[in-house]
């Protein structure tokens, strides 16, 4: 009787380092030790083992290795003792760059853009953000076909008239990139054009939007969910959810808003990605309101903010004060002494500012009513309808935010209402027979 040996079939786990490179002259609103940390998180995130962790002070960049000789040598030491597989550099490489040290070290290299890229792929759901992924990464990869693959090194050539193979196989590998980029483009514009016709369909039916950005692991999911009753998935983890999720919500009046829950922000995006979701974050440049929620216990809380406003700024999103609502989540997670400084720093903040916690449901209800205040902008009008309009004045409370209410002898009735320029159209068109003063 033979007996059969089971098979591990499991991905063998990749030990990584990961540096920090401490440019001088670089933007000092983030301490090193932060960025350090974040870079290993995002390799955590990515399943691999995080066995060392270092910052490197750069005085000048050397452009063949981004490091000095010195310092190469002793990060192939560490990597030849720990036996590592890995090293995670938290800065852009160069393909120059990246080709030398994965030479120099025998490991591979993945510098921040291809870690973030890679998270991006693994963690993509839905059609479009597999697309949106797939466009990032090929743009990505364009820029390292320059000599960068051991199969595209240059070759002998034939009789000297034609190219050695190896130059033929970077033009035609170039080649299918840019074709593989069109038809991703193609079909991005598309989905666009998806997304146009359905906000066009939400904006008949006209209940408000509202969108929650953030810097990634702020508590957007956990807010989404204990705002909509939704069951996002929410992690404390870097880029745990990737594609974007609507839902309604239900303002304090009852009145009906719709909530999207987009992709986290980090600090350093990369281009291509910003880019390649410029789609699906149209949610956020077309809402009425924009929730931008922050870890108020964080540290970094201010210049994790800094890079939410930057990326929105690069989206075009209009930073309007009226529009922009700031949430500062994790109440919980802060020390008495703290927590009561941060409720008076929320109530003279500028923008505007709610303290919550997400996980406790603390400031959710005052957070809705912020928001019910802000999609209401509007003055309030007097609407005057005949008896027995029943019909007009359910609707009048269903999409407006009905302020005071007035009975005549005859059975008309007054209603001073406040609407959305949306809501007014459609109600003009749909109840010719109100009377709409003060509009």
């Amino acid at each position: 009787m033979s007996s059969t040996k089971s098979v591990d079939r499991e991905a063998p786990v990749q030990g990584a380092l990961v540096i920090h490179p401490d440019r001088e002259g670089r933007d000092g609103a983030r301490h090193p030790q932060a960025r350090l940390e974040e870079a290993a998180g995002l390799a955590l995130a990515l399943d691999l083992e995080v066995r060392e962790t270092m910052i490197v002070g750069l005085r000048k960049l050397t452009p063949a290795t981004l490091f000095g000789k010195g310092k190469v040598e002793e990060i192939r030491v560490l990597v030849e003792v720990e036996e590592l597989d890995v090293v995670v550099i938290d800065d852009a490489l160069t393909p120059v760059q990246q080709r030398n040290l994965e030479k120099a070290w025998g490991a591979k290299v993945i510098d921040r853009t291809g870690l973030i890229l890679e998270i991006f792929a693994r963690r993509a759901r839905t059609r479009e953000g597999r697309l949106q992924v797939e466009l990032a990464r090929l743009t990505y990869e364009r820029s390292r076909l320059v000599r960068t693959w051991t199969h595209l090194e240059r070759q002998r050539g034939g009789f000297g008239v034609m190219g050695g193979p190896g130059e033929t196989q970077i033009e035609t590998d170039r080649r299918l990139i840019a074709e593989k980029i069109g038809k991703l483009k193609r079909e991005l514009e598309e989905v666009r054009r998806t997304r146009t016709l359905q906000r066009s369909a939400r904006r008949r039916v006209p209940f408000p939007s509202v969108a929650l950005v953030g810097y990634t692991n702020a508590g957007k999911s956990t807010l989404f969910n204990r705002l909509t009753n939704a069951e996002v998935v929410a992690q404390d983890m870097l880029f745990a959810t990737l594609d974007p999720t609507l839902r309604s919500l239900k303002l304090p009046d009852g009145r009906p808003a719709i909530l999207s829950d987009t992709v986290g922000f980090i600090s350093d995006l990369p281009h291509e990605l910003v880019e390649a979701f410029r789609a699906t974050l149209e949610e956020v440049r077309e809402a009425d309101v924009v929730l931008h929620v922050r870890d108020i216990a964080s540290e970094e809380t201010k210049a994790q903010a800094a890079d939410v406003r930057a990326v929105l700024s690069r989206l075009g999103v209009d930073m309007d004060e009226r529009r922009i609502l700031e949430v500062w989540n994790k109440a919980d997670l802060l020390p008495a002494d703290e927590r009561d400084e941060a409720v008076s720093d929320a109530r003279r903040a500028s923008p505007p500012a709610v303290l919550v916690s997400a996980v406790t449901g603390e400031g959710c209800e005052a957070l809705l009513a912020a928001v019910a205040g802000l999609v209401d902008e509007a003055p309030p009008v007097d609407v005057y309808m005949p008896a027995g309009d029943g019909a007009a004045i359910a609707w009048l409370y269903r999409h407006g935010r009905v302020i005071e209410r007035n009975e005549g002898k005859d059975g008309s009735v007054r209603l001073s209402v406040s609407l959305t320029p949306q809501a007014m159209g459609q109600f003009e068109q749909l109840y010719p027979q109100a009377e709409i003063r003060g509009a």
